[in-house]
């Protein structure tokens, strides 16, 4: 009898490095020395080989490494789905001239329909470059666009504009397009005062019934619950970690680790739910 599947995707964080300072940020902080390429082709080939069928390339931000290019190109040509969450304004047209072939989707976030509101969680100028992020991409109508919220006290108010220009983008270009909005949950590396930054349930659930309606464009909303063990992460040392409320489980050196599926039934990922989060997107899916 074939082993059941646990998981579909597993994140790599390959840098800690950003050009953001996002206070709900709950990516691996003060790594100084990541994986060299030879190691991170080692990873990729590893995920490949124990049944993954999508890497989301993450960080920090991805672009920060120079070798980034080439770990993408190899995970796709060895017959991964590649993702890469990025801030946008690392996002440049030579980067996709050479490597747009290669991702099937790229993650972008906006934290606020203005500079006011963005300016709350992320560097000045940053909705200008998300906006320019987007534009090049309707010329790589082959990729995959996700536009993200963290919604947050700031900007929650603000999340029907943010649907607005996510909505327009759709009209604007051949990709598919879709948009996720997540409740910021209060986990991270660093010391954060997340009562001014949390919304609660009521309010996100709030949130959730007042756009329900919208059908231009696929919307995914994803809360606490929803979040919680729901992924596998590859550091930037190469240790897997699988976050499970505030915490972080370290399980070493992915590398190591002989029988994947003890290590994630030892954990408390949730399988199932990760199962059905990942059917949400595929290229096979249609708009």
């Amino acid at each position: 009898m074939p082993e059941q599947k646990l998981f579909s995707t597993i994140d790599f964080h390959v840098t800690c490095e950003c050009s953001q300072e996002c206070d709900y940020c709950w990516g691996p902080q003060d790594i100084e020395n990541p994986v060299g390429t030879s190691t991170s082709k080692k990873i990729i080939k590893k995920i490949k080989d124990i049944g993954a069928r999508r890497i989301v390339f993450t960080g920090g931000d991805p672009l920060k490494r120079k070798d980034a290019g080439k770990l993408i190109k190899y995970a796709k040509d060895i017959g991964l789905e590649v993702a890469l969450s990025t801030t946008g304004d690392e996002l440049t047209p030579a980067f996709l001239r050479w490597n747009g072939s290669y991702i099937d989707l790229i993650s972008l976030p906006i934290d606020g329909s203005t500079e006011e509101i963005s300016t709350k969680t992320k560097e000045e100028g940053h909705l200008k470059a998300v906006l320019k992020a987007l534009e090049l991409l309707k010329k790589y109508p082959k990729i995959d666009v996700k536009v993200c919220t963290p919604v947050t006290k700031h900007n929650i108010n603000d999340v029907p504009n943010i649907l607005d220009i996510a909505e327009d983008y759709k009209k604007k270009t051949k990709a598919k397009v879709f948009y996720n909005i997540f409740q910021t949950f209060p986990r991270s590396y660093s010391e954060v005062e997340w009562k001014e930054l949390v919304v609660s349930n009521r309010a996100f659930g709030t949130l959730k019934r007042k756009l329900w309606g919208r059908k231009r464009i696929k919307v995914n909303f994803l809360d606490h619950q929803t979040l919680d063990k729901l992924y596998l992460m590859i550091f930037p040392n190469g240790n897997l970690v699988v976050p499970e409320g505030e915490n972080f489980t370290s399980f070493g050196p992915f590398l190591e680790i002989k029988e994947i599926n003890e290590v994630v039934n030892q954990s408390k990922f949730d399988s199932q739910k990760h199962l059905k989060h990942s059917k949400g997107w595929g290229k096979k899916l249609t708009n």
